[in-house]
């Protein structure tokens, strides 16, 4: 049967969008579905900024009546002025298996970034950085965080069929929460207090984050664009208080550690317990009583998720990440944490790999965002 592409205009399309992976992953027990709440503000134009400097169009695909796909495609006009570049994003590719399905998804999304002047596609990649990037190669007998795709083992496959070929591999490593604080970095950590006078900024309340929300998603603007990282593009003001009014709820106080410099933030770290499990039993739904699932499983998780860090350029090589590092290490031990998810590192940043292997840290997941020229 011919397979129909159709557009989400619909309120009942878009719901259709948003709860079709959980038909097509029912019986996959890795996943985790998203918070479904934040999936409906993710993809309504007037709550999600990202659609006021960005290019979109979602898809489902049909065969018959049966809704078998779903894809959308992204053009981030504010990333390629930056960059120079005329490159469009997918993303949000799901299907039952079927290799039709992807192809004639991708297919439509090509032209459409062709017929906008695109010559390069990319994915999968979101509107920024912040939304999940990147298919898993490796690692698929570990389940899926909060910030991450987890996609069957097929679909790369299907992927690279289309002429697709890797642009960056993620690599994403397990380090365990050692018993003693490992000798060498006591050792970093006192000559790094011995040399200069940093303060380091540790939280017990939310209220307490609250202020500092926004300084340190600035200092992550200039951060990343300093290191270039990958797909990045600025957020804005109103950008940071919309993401700071998003994530303040679910912040732990305990796993936000900061470094000041006459009252200056220069760097930070943020991590979070791994809420999957709740968010599982959840089915993705806050209401009823699904906030009292997630929660709960937030307290007893033995895994931390490390989300966000950087450091200003200025200060980096002087034992700052070890300074953040050594507390959280110290909190996770307190938490009954038994290990860390250190998230997406880029393949190419050889630098803080290697301190992630020094630190003990054993490579489990990698993941793949795809390029093809148009």
């Amino acid at each position: 049967m011919e397979i129909r592409i159709k557009q989400v205009e619909s309120k009942k399309d878009l719901k259709n969008f948003i709860y079709l992976p959980e038909k097509i992953h029912k019986d996959h027990k890795n996943w985790t579905p998203p918070i479904y709440m934040d999936e409906k503000a993710y993809f309504n134009p007037k709550k999600n900024m990202a659609f006021s400097y960005c290019d979109a169009i979602l898809l489902l695909a049909y065969k018959g009546d049966r809704i078998v796909g779903r894809c959308m495609g992204i053009i981030n006009r504010r990333f390629n002025e930056l960059k120079g570049e005329k490159t469009a994003r997918f993303c949000y590719l799901e299907m039952f298996e079927e290799e039709e399905t992807v192809r004639t998804l991708l297919s439509f999304i090509e032209e459409w970034a062709k017929s906008k002047g695109m010559t390069r596609i990319i994915g999968p990649y979101g509107f920024t950085d912040q939304d999940p990037n990147g298919f898993i190669i490796e690692g698929y007998e570990h389940h899926a965080t909060i910030a991450t795709y987890y996609n069957f083992e097929w679909m790369p496959r299907f992927i690279e069929n289309m002429g697709y070929i890797k642009d960056v591999d993620y690599f994403v490593y397990k380090i365990d929460i050692p018993e003693e604080i490992p000798e060498f970095l006591n050792k970093i950590f006192e000559r790094a207090q011995r040399k200069d006078k940093y303060e380091i900024l540790e939280f017990k309340t939310k209220k307490e984050i609250k202020p500092w929300i926004v300084p340190v998603l600035k200092l992550m603007n200039e951060c990343f664009l300093d290191g270039n990282i990958y797909g990045y593009t600025p957020l804005s003001e109103n950008e940071m208080k919309a993401l700071a009014k998003k994530y303040l709820p679910v912040l732990d106080p305990r796993f936000v550690k900061g470094i000041l410099v006459d009252g200056e933030i220069v760097a930070f770290f943020v991590g979070m317990p791994d809420m999957t499990e709740g968010i599982r039993k959840a089915h993705g739904r806050l209401f009823p009583f699904g906030f009292l699932k997630i929660i709960r499983a937030s307290k007893r998780s033995k895994q931390l998720d490390l989300l966000l860090g950087g450091t200003r350029e200025a200060y980096r090589g002087r034992g700052l990440d070890v300074l953040m590092g050594v507390k959280m290490i110290l909190a996770a031990r307190e938490a009954g944490i038994e290990f860390m998810d250190t998230h997406h590192e880029l393949e190419s940043n050889v630098k803080v790999r290697g301190g992630m292997l020094k630190a003990g840290g054993e490579l489990y997941k990698k993941f793949r965002v795809y390029q093809k020229k148009l």
